[in-house]
């Protein structure tokens, strides 16, 4: 009877179908955390957009995003991300991707920092959109975005 078998003694079948949950057990879990990415960037820009939209209509200035900040942070003290610096990326998010399009596109996909990075290091949107592909498309991180960013701007133009 294998029961009886010391742990570990079970074979290697057993170690097979182990590596094999081991394996699905991280699938899973990276695609809860793309989900839940993905969840928060949208979010992340319709707050964004609805800042946006309310301060065109309604003229407030630059204070309701302190205002906002607080009674965020005092609704879901749990949270983080509600800063007034986080919100007004939420903006800046918003004004760079300003169609409803942007949930379909690779930025919606990249982590949040990933966002912030582009929307500080590149102003011209079709840049940010090029590197936002080779983002997903290579995996980079953050690390790896923030140096191909500073490389690209370092590189001097090709001789004619």
């Amino acid at each position: 009877m294998t029961d009886n078998l010391p742990n570990g003694s079970w074979g290697e079948d057993y170690k097979r179908w182990l590596a094999e949950l081991k394996q699905r057990v991280e699938r899973a879990r990276l695609r809860a955390a793309t989900s839940v990415n993905r969840e928060l960037v949208t979010l992340y820009w319709q707050i964004g957009r609805e800042i946006l939209d309310r301060q065109r209509r309604q003229g407030w200035g630059a204070g309701v995003i302190d205002q906002l900040a607080t009674d965020l942070k005092a609704a879901f003290p749990d949270m983080r991300g509600f800063s007034p610096r986080n919100l007004k990326y939420m903006r800046a998010l918003a004004q760079a991707w300003p169609d409803v399009e942007f949930v379909q596109q690779p930025a919606a996909q990249l982590p949040w920092f990933h966002l912030c990075t582009l929307l500080d290091k590149v102003k011209d949107q079709e840049q940010r959109s090029w590197y936002a592909d080779k983002t997903l498309e290579h995996g980079w991180s953050r690390q790896v975005l923030t140096m191909q960013i500073e490389t690209a701007a370092n590189r001097e133009p090709a001789a004619p």
